[in-house]
């Protein structure tokens, strides 16, 4: 299964499934964040997506999740055109955000994260899995298997320069 979830664009409304998310770059920081606030829209249907997040919060917090207080706050534009503080979270908190919501569309991104999850410990196991991987990502992004190779050896020779 490949789930796609954001294609984007420096300050930019994005779409999923038909709704806006929007998506900050933080050029300090080097991450994307994203609008707590539309991805729960997205994940639940709920009809006052505000309110979800207030009462997840404080779930999250009474159960010693450290998610809802390292969230921060950006100005983001609203459908009114004006800019508001928005709790924003950056990707790992976004994923983590997606486990606590019990929601039929949040399942699909909930069984990637356990195969992405299993996939690494496999590979902590057997470190050959990994280059495997590497191998299949860049054979389905199109690159040629010579291309592949040589960008293989070029990672190993730079590893033993920077050894050194």
């Amino acid at each position: 299964m490949r789930i796609t979830l954001f294609y984007l664009v420096k300050n930019a409304i994005k779409l999923f499934q038909n709704k806006k998310i929007r998506v900050e770059w933080d050029e300090n920081k080097e991450k994307w964040f994203f609008s707590i606030i539309d991805i729960i829209s997205i994940l639940t249907n709920s009809l006052n997506p505000r309110k979800y997040w207030s009462v997840l919060k404080t779930r999250l917090k009474s159960e010693g999740s450290q998610l809802a207080t390292n969230c921060s706050q950006l100005k983001l534009k609203s459908s009114d055109g004006k800019f508001y503080n928005t709790d924003v979270a950056d990707t790992e908190q976004l994923l983590r955000l997606i486990q606590s919501i019990p929601s039929k569309k949040a399942e699909p991104f909930k069984m990637w994260l356990a195969k992405v999850g299993r996939e690494r410990i496999d590979e902590t196991e057997d470190p050959e899995l990994s280059i495997d991987r590497a191998m299949q990502t860049f054979l389905q992004k199109g690159y040629s298997k010579d291309w592949i190779n040589q960008r293989l050896k070029t990672i190993e020779v730079r590893k033993e320069l920077t050894d050194e």
